[in-house]
């Protein structure tokens, strides 16, 4: 299968030609989500199909909440079946005073 036309934007610090797309899908999944275009995520629902992108959005290690509740709209999921937003609400911590 051919390499997915994305654009440098969510990549800027990788070589982007030595990408492997299959290895490691979930870190581009994740770029993308957080930094990509538009029409970088279509690319990759196009390249990897709806579901794979959803269950790679779901095993990030990290994404923004903005970028959680966008999933979670697109994907109809909730925040919690997200690897990362459950690794976000362990590291909450709360000010005793």
């Amino acid at each position: 299968m051919n390499k997915p036309a994305i654009s440098k934007q969510a990549f800027w610090d990788v070589d982007m030609d030595n990408i492997d797309y299959e290895k490691n899908a979930r870190f581009v999944v994740e770029k993308v989500i957080e930094r990509g275009k538009a029409e970088d995520f279509e690319t990759l629902l196009a390249y990897y199909g709806f579901e794979r992108v959803k269950q790679l959005a779901q095993q990030a290690l990290w994404l923004s909440d903005i970028s959680i509740n966008f999933c979670c709209t697109l994907f109809k999921i909730k925040p919690t079946d997200f690897k990362c937003y459950e690794k976000k609400q362990l590291n909450h911590q709360h000010w005793n005073f």
